[in-house]
């Protein structure tokens, strides 16, 4: 899948090599996958990623998805509470947290994996942040900030919790975690059931 350096066009799943009924998890896999070549960090620019990201963007607001650019919405009556972004509480910081032996593309992909295994991303900025509340112990908010290391990639990890969860409880976790992925050639998934 290749991402579309000609005019600009006004299908954003085109753009981004989908076809017709893609889902919003077709387009944020499309979006990382296309990051892998089109980050400035991996050979591509910087003007290849915005349009990466305005793309998928697009897209998902056409679908109704949430993007990091869409505003939070309040609580109506009947809905599910939102998670806290920041919750009050002790706040840890662990820098740098642990590595990952793979680019920062495909890092930030795994993270993504383990973070909607653990709870719910609430905020993203591919492939260099990811903010979650955990929902599974240690319940906790997160920030994972990854950065390009020798071929490899460094996780920082800021926590805040007001069950006083530990980093060293949270970063375990994601470890635990990460070592479960599949980590194929085309990048990690998540574990096939047993």
């Amino acid at each position: 899948m290749a991402f579309r350096r000609s005019r600009p066009s006004s299908d954003p799943f085109a753009e981004l090599g989908l076809g017709p009924g893609a889902t919003a998890d077709d387009v944020r896999r499309a979006r990382n996958r296309l990051a892998k070549r089109a980050h400035p960090d991996v050979g591509g620019s910087a003007d290849e990623m915005q349009r990466v990201n305005a793309a998928a963007d697009a897209a998902l607001q056409r679908l109704g998805a949430v993007t990091e650019s869409a505003p939070i919405e309040p609580e109506t009556a009947g809905s599910a509470p939102r998670p806290p972004r920041r919750p009050g509480g002790r706040v840890g910081r662990d820098h740098p947290s642990f590595t990952i032996e793979a680019l920062p593309a495909e890092a930030y992909e795994a993270l993504l994996i383990v973070a909607n295994v653990l709870g719910v991303v609430l905020d993203d900025e591919p492939p260099y942040r990811l903010e979650a509340h955990l929902t599974d112990e240690p319940t906790a908010w997160c920030r994972l900030d990854v950065v390009p290391d020798g071929g490899g990639s460094t996780v920082s990890l800021t926590v805040a919790s007001p069950d006083g969860a530990t980093v060293n409880q949270v970063r375990d976790r994601f470890v635990v975690e990460l070592n479960r992925l599949d980590w194929g050639d085309d990048g990690p998934r998540p574990p096939l059931p047993s």
